[in-house]
């Protein structure tokens, strides 16, 4: 199971379903094939992301000098915080000035695929932080792929929550989408609470050695 663990991580953060009712609110004006576009775009984008960050990922945060440990710990208090928001049944990384801005893109008939959809709806930084962080702990060439499989998992979920998201939306309902994405918060802030303690724990060793006691 823990080979699994990115994959659960990174499926609880994305939480396609929960950004089914944005998906339907931005394209409520476009047409079937734009519509369809939209959501190719959306999902390959988010796979790009998700396989960019899991590759260099880790080169970019070494030539800024920064340790893995305090990622770690940044990180998880990122997710922390974005379980929070997705207790509150809101969907994780998303602002208002986000939605504002989806809208009136809408309203422009320009595409949305990019932002806000893939950025910072799927794939904010909370999501960006995970990979890299968990980047960093592969070892070998097949763990590195199967975090970029991982991405096109999410990318795949993404694609087939937007195909459907009119049977979503009617068979859930808000209620049973915010059900989701408070189940979605509480696994993910189980998970931020053991990166948070592996990475202070690297940062100060001694919290180990009382632990221990």
């Amino acid at each position: 199971m823990e080979f699994l663990k990115p994959l659960i991580a990174l499926l609880a953060i994305v939480n396609p379903i929960g950004i089914v009712p944005f998906f339907i609110h931005f394209t409520q004006g476009l047409s079937r094939e734009q519509r369809a576009r939209t959501i190719r775009v959306a999902s390959i984008s988010a796979f790009v992301v998700i396989g960019v960050a899991s590759i260099a990922g880790g080169k970019i945060i070494s030539f800024f000098g920064i340790s893995i440990a305090s990622f770690q710990v940044g990180g998880g208090l990122l997710l922390l915080l974005s379980s929070i928001q997705m207790l509150n049944a809101e969907p994780a990384d998303v602002r208002r000035e986000d939605v504002d801005e989806g809208q009136a893109k809408a309203e422009a008939g320009a595409s949305v695929a990019i932002v806000p959809l893939t950025i910072p709806l799927l794939t904010g930084p909370a999501t960006i932080s995970t990979i890299i962080i968990y980047a960093d702990k592969a070892r070998g060439i097949w763990q590195h792929t199967a975090l970029v499989g991982y991405g096109l998992v999410v990318g795949l979920a993404a694609f087939l929550a937007f195909s459907a998201a009119g049977r979503i939306a009617k068979v859930l309902g808000q209620t049973g989408i915010n059900v989701m994405t408070r189940l979605m918060g509480l696994i993910l802030a189980a998970m931020a609470v053991e990166l948070l303690s592996d990475g202070l724990m690297q940062l100060f060793p001694v919290l180990g050695t009382h632990l221990a006691r």
